[in-house]
């Protein structure tokens, strides 16, 4: 994204190298200090600089800092550079540099050294204080000049809010006069259908099929829904044709039943909208999340490749057809990608159209019933968790076909675009399969309680029942 000159990507990249130089001269100090601390345990004959010379600390100063750019990373603090708060930055540095002083003590320090004594204390204390005091004065710099730049090119935040009534006009009041560091661009209204179209201190009110070439040409940054409390039906629909266009969208907390508990506060100054883009879990969490499935996706692949390659065979062998079976799902933000599986179906399970499979089904081959049972025609979805269109645990994907058949009965349903779909889902776990719409409906209450509890306990406690499903070959 850019705003006017700002980069998202350059800005990330200004803080990852300043992190690294940082870094860098943080260990460096530190190691200067570990010499004088520890001057009574080393050699009378090493001087300073044969110690900062010495083979094991070369690589020390080489691979550290690049170990702390991982932790920093992981922290989520590259997430979103541009949305945060100095109080955020200083809090996220401190834990970073609190959990990086610790990993130095156990990796480098405690191996070199027998029992604890006081001097380790201090190199802890040490390093610590290094690593806040640099890195936060380089982030310090970069944010502050951020600001800086925002405010004398008075750049801002072009919001596009949905909803022309008495909700919509308060938000405008309360957006114009928000306290934050960057302003927000009111560019305009869309009108939505049952209440009446109007205009508010000259700005424009357009219908929302204009929406698409409105958020292209204003380059909108933010969608708000401003709706009245009796239009959260509609509101819900309409998220299905907002969620495509990749802007975040946020709601007031006191509008919308479904979402209330997924409020997110970022900034204290700020106003406190729900955003309905992104996952309950934090930063942090989420990347863990993402390194987590990638890792186990990897090992799965390779672990199970032999199987794997037991499966194809067995799929070949026992009729006619490819090996594997490729199906368009949709995605996050309904981006549609594409879900393999090993084919448990005749190859002509479909001509007659889309349809919803069950535990008797005539079109599923006897040993595509037996891989169901233990739910194995569903590795090869391992490799569209790598390739980022899946996680390990989401809302399962479905078909356009069906989703539009869900919404009508379900509009909430939309809300399960804000994450990845996934491997297993705790809709998978307590439902299992559903072979009408009526049981598909009834599923997707699992996934959005999933999606407002969402944490990395859960994700582990519903992959420990998906394998216990397995195990038992409860699968179908």
């Amino acid at each position: 994204m850019k705003r006017k000159g700002m980069s998202l990507t350059r800005q990330r990249l200004k803080y990852v190298a300043s992190d690294f130089v940082t870094t860098s001269v943080s260990f460096f100090l530190f190691n200067i200090c570990r010499y004088h601390i520890l001057h009574n345990e080393l050699p009378a004959s090493w001087s300073l600089s044969e110690f900062l010379s010495l083979p094991k600390l070369l690589w020390e100063q080489a691979l550290i800092p690049v170990a702390m750019l991982a932790v920093y990373w992981l922290s989520g603090y590259y997430n979103r550079p541009f949305e945060r708060s100095r109080l955020n930055e200083f809090i996220n540095t401190f834990y970073s540099a609190l959990f990086n002083a610790t990993l130095i003590f156990f990796i480098l320090l405690i191996n070199d050294r027998g029992p604890v004594v006081s001097a380790d204390y201090l190199l802890i204390c040490v390093s610590f204080l290094l690593l806040l005091l640099f890195t936060y004065s380089g982030r310090l710099l970069i944010t502050s000049s951020a600001f800086r730049r925002a405010r004398k090119k008075n750049i801002r935040n072009n919001v596009l809010i949905i909803g022309t009534s008495i909700q919509g006009h308060k938000i405008y009041d309360r957006l114009i006069r928000s306290k934050v560091l960057i302003k927000y661009n009111i560019v305009g209204f869309i009108h939505i259908e049952g209440v009446p179209k109007s205009k508010f201190c000259g700005l424009p009110c357009w219908n929302v099929q204009e929406i698409e070439n409105i958020c292209r040409n204003h380059e909108i940054h933010q969608i708000i829904l401003a709706p009245d409390r009796d239009k959260d039906s509609l509101v819900l629909g309409m998220l299905d044709r907002l969620f495509p266009l990749d802007i975040p969208i946020k709601i007031m907390p006191d509008t919308l039943s479904y979402v209330t508990s997924s409020i997110r506060l970022t900034d204290i100054l700020g106003e406190p909208f729900i955003d309905l883009t992104t996952p309950p879990l934090n930063d942090c969490a989420s990347n863990i999340k993402l390194t987590f499935d990638v890792i186990l996706s990897s090992l799965a692949l390779v672990a199970l490749s032999p199987l794997m390659a037991i499966l194809a065979i067995g799929v070949r062998l026992s009729s006619t057809g490819p090996v594997f079976y490729r199906q368009e799902r949709i995605g996050k933000k309904r981006k549609p990608f594409y879900i393999y599986k090993f084919r448990s179906m005749r190859n002509d399970a479909e001509k007659c159209g889309p349809m919803l499979s069950s535990s008797a089904d005539a079109r599923v081959t006897p040993f595509g019933r037996l891989m169901r049972k233990y739910r194995l025609d569903e590795l090869p979805q391992f490799w569209n968790v790598l390739k980022g269109d899946m996680s390990i645990v989401g809302p399962r994907p479905e078909r356009d076909f069906y989703i539009r058949q869900i919404i009508k009965k379900a509009p909430y349903y939309c809300l399960v675009f804000q994450v990845k779909p996934g491997i297993t889902s705790w809709g998978m776990v307590k439902f299992g399969y559903a072979s009408d719409i009526r049981q598909m409906v009834e599923r997707t209450k699992f996934d959005l309680l999933y999606i407002t509890n969402m944490s990395l306990p859960l994700d582990i406690k519903i992959m420990i029942y998906t394998i216990r499903t397995i195990v038992r070959g409860a699968g179908v």
